[in-house]
């Protein structure tokens, strides 16, 4: 393995570890999901009292799993993709179309995401914009923060997996399984 390739796995291996690191963190956003929609129906039919900050509380962490899990899905390959064909190609053909596919559209678009957020996140956080219900989380500019973190960290990971394919695509025919 040359100097290139070992400098590009490295690399790769780096931006991965930024997205795995999410994942002890984001994996128990589900469970406490699903207690807080517990309590919230128990409170609200059971004892009839509502629980504002419980139902926002719910939609703040839908919102982080998604916007924090994009990466690691990606990272994971877990991105639903039509491949009727795909899943027929070889390594080095699968190599060109993640490359490809990654360069002309994940990354523009993670930029025009990032570029296109940026005057609404940063609106929310000059106001510290505040819930509209009464009792509710008073911290809609965090939540909002969540969407330019999403369009970087998707952006980080897949410029590992470019250099993934790429490693692919560079290495000698007899190193390419």
């Amino acid at each position: 393995m040359n100097k290139t390739l070992s400098t590009s796995s490295l690399s790769s291996r780096f931006l991965d570890g930024i997205s795995n690191s999410l994942l002890p963190v984001i994996s128990w956003f589900p469970l406490i999901m699903a207690a807080l929609t517990v309590a919230v129906v128990s409170l609200r039919y059971g004892l009839g009292v509502g629980a504002i900050t419980a139902q926002e509380g719910v939609i703040y962490l839908h919102s982080a799993l998604f916007l924090l899990g994009a990466s690691c899905t990606l990272g994971a390959d877990g991105h639903v993709r039509v491949d009727i064909f795909y899943r027929r190609f070889s390594d080095r053909q699968k190599a060109w179309v993640n490359a490809l596919g990654h360069t002309l559209f994940t990354l523009p678009l993670c930029v025009l995401i990032g570029i296109t957020c940026w005057g609404y996140v940063t609106e929310s956080w000059a106001i510290r914009e505040v819930s509209p219900e009464p009792g509710g989380i008073p911290a809609v500019f965090i939540l909002k923060s969540l969407i330019p973190a999403m369009a970087a960290l998707l952006l980080l990971q897949a410029t590992s997996e470019i250099l993934k394919s790429l490693t692919i695509l560079t290495a000698e025919p007899d190193d390419a399984s």
